[in-house]
């Protein structure tokens, strides 16, 4: 199965263009403490077995996610692995027997290896060593095989090895200088690769197993455009394309690997994010980035026309995965007061049949909300697309306080669908604004780039005019707005308070970017195929120096006075805890209240559920004492 194209996997006033019309008052929702929340499960992840009798899931159930197994028909979860310290993602059953795939690392230092769990139960590392990172590239057509990516032999770089499946011999089948590999074609004689030059210029390239010869695809040269591998077509003569040469966004084009010649095949008014096909060759599969949320198509390449999904439950169908033989599918539906549900399809009855139930029984989905996409005009004109939330009961006479929610990246986006952490906030009357400022991805390739070279500033002055926009809401009290955000949403927090220190009341600040130097400077090594892509985007940290410095919240905290919590995992690769340790020490300074929680076990995210529990109990505390107290 193809990937979604590769971005930046980084960390993480004006007049009104859209005034909002005051919503009618509602009647204030039953409260629930974050206990009640974490009783909620998540599901993710979705592999059939051989007899396509069984699902393979990834499940947090205990508190720390683990693989389970799950009747196609429904029933009980059946464990597989029992890890109580590091999380175990199920990756793929095996395709004639009962053994699976898994990944872990070790407390959210993002250093995966690939374990494969026998029949036994036991489990054997197919990756080991120290400090290399591994991953899952998929099945060979005739399953004798897998493909596996490393770093092992050089951090810098993934090399792909072919695993015999029986016995798990190995042979190195691409040593990599640069690339990002992607797939290999069914018949086995071509790998997929990306290179990324900048955030905009992205170039697709194909080497020929056989003869070692790279080849590029539609080539652009003095043109910006980000192009890149999705699926091979099931007769391995061809390449799926995803490209955006020519056009704001991204679509489909099918190139034919001996002649290069290339075929439109689908577009869409949004980028299409993905696009693969089942493993029987009879479906195609594309997704598409739709304002902030997901939409799938799936077309029958046997008759050629479109496939019907099955009719859910309010939300939207993500993650849909056929069975090998394409009898069945796989899929989850989200929706803003849903979390994620495991469906099985059934494609020759038509039948599809939901087989979790992942929201706590304590709480009634009722008294949470459904969010609306907003836009404000910027500083400038841009208008800027944001998710936002508004609890039940706000009202012009009931006014609340608000938090400007942003996002990673720095090219990540805020999407619909259901969020944990929000909903918590916006049950305890905080309304959210889930910020896309410029540089946010989804909303085409020119405010995608609008923030290169710029970081610091203008995304900055977005999330200022943002706090404006929810000031000017008569549901909102403007006198009561903080901001908050993870990764670079947390750069963005430390940002807002020391360079517009009068915006905000408060600001939380999740393992963010206090240092863009040091940041930069200590990269994970694996990165190293991007990184020209990432000076490019924020800076280089000999050449741009004073920029870097200049716009690192570090080196101006003495400017901050609004109370400032930070959350940070010890671990965290990407964003290293000296970051949150500067920063806290240098705001202290300052005699501002300053609250600080580090979690050993964690690293670049929290995925422990005793964890998350306390980090957003610990924010929804820190809002009521600095932002919803007068």
């Amino acid at each position: 199965m193809s990937r979604p194209p590769l971005g930046l996997p980084f960390l993480l006033g004006a007049a009104l263009a859209v005034p909002l019309l005051a919503a009618p008052p509602q009647k204030a929702p039953k409260r629930y403490a974050i206990k009640q929340f974490m009783a909620t499960t998540a599901y993710s992840g979705a592999s059939f077995s051989a007899d396509e009798s069984r699902v393979l899931l990834t499940s947090n159930q205990t508190g720390v996610p683990n693989a389970y197994t799950l009747a196609a028909k429904g029933g009980t979860l059946q464990p597989l692995t029992d890890s109580a310290k590091d999380s175990t993602y199920g990756v793929s059953y095996f395709p004639k027997d009962d053994r699976i795939l898994v990944t872990r690392d070790s407390g959210g230092n993002e250093l995966n290896h690939l374990f494969v769990r026998e029949k036994d139960g036991s489990l054997k590392d197919l990756t080991p060593g120290e400090k290399l990172k591994a991953g899952f590239m998929g099945w060979t057509k005739d399953h004798a095989a897998f493909y596996v990516s490393t770093n092992e032999r050089d951090p810098k770089f993934m090399d792909v090895y072919r695993y015999a499946t029986d016995g798990y011999a190995r042979t190195m089948i691409f040593k990599n200088e640069g690339y990002f590999p992607g797939d290999v074609s069914p018949d086995g004689r071509w790998l997929s690769l990306s290179k990324t030059n900048t955030t905009t210029d992205r170039e697709c390239h194909v080497v020929d197993l056989k003869t070692g010869e790279v080849k590029q695809l539609l080539a652009h040269a003095g043109r910006v455009a980000q192009v890149g591998p999705s699926d091979f077509t099931p007769d391995s003569k061809g390449l799926i394309v995803s490209s955006n040469d020519g056009s704001e966004f991204s679509r489909i084009l099918m190139v034919d690997l001996e002649t290069g010649a290339a075929r439109e095949l689908e577009k869409a008014d949004w980028d299409i994010s993905a696009c693969y096909h089942s493993e029987d060759g009879r479906y195609r599969v594309t997704v598409i980035n739709q304002d902030a949320s997901t939409v799938i198509r799936v077309l029958d390449l046997k008759s050629g026309k479109a496939l019907p999904l099955p009719k859910v439950p309010v939300g939207e169908v993500r993650g849909l995965t056929f069975s090998r033989s394409g009898a069945k599918a796989a899929f989850y539906v989200n929706g803003d007061r849903s979390p994620s549900n495991l469906w099985v399809w059934d494609l020759k009855t038509g039948q599809a049949k939901a087989l979790t139930k992942s929201l706590s029984p304590e709480i009634d989905a009722g008294d949470l909300v459904d969010s609306r996409i907003v836009r404000f005009q910027s500083f400038d004109g841009l208008s800027v697309p944001s998710v936002f939330y508004l609890p039940k009961g706000a009202s012009a006479k009931a006014k609340v306080p608000a938090v400007v929610y942003v996002h990673g990246g720095p090219g990540g986006q805020t999407r619909t669908g259901y969020n944990a952490q929000i909903q918590y906030l916006v049950n305890h009357g905080y309304a959210v604004l889930g910020i896309n400022n410029r540089g946010s991805s989804g909303y085409g390739k020119s405010f995608y780039a609008a923030d290169d070279g710029k970081h610091g500033r203008e995304p900055l002055w977005d999330c200022i005019e943002a706090k404006t926009f929810l000031a000017s809401m008569p549901e909102i009290d403007g006198q009561r707005i903080g901001i908050m955000g993870g990764s670079y949403g947390g750069y963005m927090t430390l940002a807002a308070l020391a360079y517009r220190p009068e915006a905000f009341k408060c600001g939380v600040d999740i393992f963010g970017v206090s240092n863009w130097i040091r940041t930069l400077e200590s990269i994970p090594a694996w990165w190293e195929a991007q990184r020209k892509a990432l000076y490019v985007e924020i800076g280089d940290p000999t050449k741009d120096r004073d920029f870097l410095k200049a716009t690192s919240p570090l080196f101006a905290a003495d400017q901050i006075r609004m109370p400032l919590m930070v959350i940070q995992g010890a671990n965290d690769p990407r964003v290293i805890k000296p970051e949150s340790d500067d920063v806290v020490a240098a705001v202290k300074k300052n005699n501002v209240p300053v609250e600080y929680v580090v979690f050993e076990d964690e690293g670049h995210g929290f995925s422990k559920k005793k964890n998350q529990e306390v980090a957003y109990e610990g924010v929804l505390a820190f809002l009521d004492r600095y932002l919803k107290a007068r």
